[in-house]
């Protein structure tokens, strides 16, 4: 079933007033925002070729306990740089303007159906992922307590997985409430 645009919805913009023009515009001033994480991006990228690399010049010296910390830190790179494309695409998308991919044989499958409520559902997900591979990086490490080079107290790895378990607990809530804002199929 197809719901009628309001009549409004084909509203030439220019013919809005001036201050709700205005409003309506600054949505652009998150333009710089958006760039600035492209370019942080490009430092995860950078970040990620310098930690390959030394994986692959250093791999006869490193131990498997040292290439799996490694590893680990390069997927947590790769979830924080998917962070941040979701981020910038459907940020882009929901808040400033579409991005006319409807066509584009790579738009990501997720982008179709993006709005503010998904975006903050993933998001929160990707910090979950996020998190996880801290907390299991600091497990692995906290192996090496007792050693003069640890790093992680009992307290440090309580309080982590404290917030990890709070990160958790925040994605459930914002699901849940996603959910009850939403009316069942079929109601309208």
């Amino acid at each position: 079933m197809k719901t009628e645009p309001h009549p409004e919805s084909h509203r030439d913009p220019r013919t809005l007033r001036p201050l709700p023009r205005f409003i309506f515009a600054s949505r652009w001033l998150q333009l710089p925002l958006y760039l600035g994480l492209i370019v942080a991006q490009a430092v995860y990228v950078f970040l990620f070729l310098k930690e390959l690399l030394h994986l692959v010049v250093e791999s006869p010296k490193v131990t498997e306990l040292q290439a799996m910390l490694i590893v680990l830190g390069l997927i947590d790179v790769v979830m924080i740089s998917n962070l941040l494309i979701m981020v910038i695409v459907g940020g882009y998308e929901t808040f400033v303007s579409r991005m006319e991919l409807n066509r584009h044989p790579d738009q990501p499958e997720w982008l179709s159906h993006v709005n503010a409520s998904v975006l903050k559902i993933k998001l929160a997900m990707a910090i979950i992922g996020i998190s996880s591979i801290h907390l299991l990086r600091t497990f692995i490490e906290a192996g090496t307590l007792g050693k003069p080079d640890a790093t992680y107290t009992e307290a440090a790895i309580m309080w982590q997985s404290i917030i990890h378990a709070l990160f958790i607990l925040s994605a459930i809530g914002i699901a849940v409430v996603d959910r009850l804002s939403q009316p069942p199929p079929g109601h309208h």
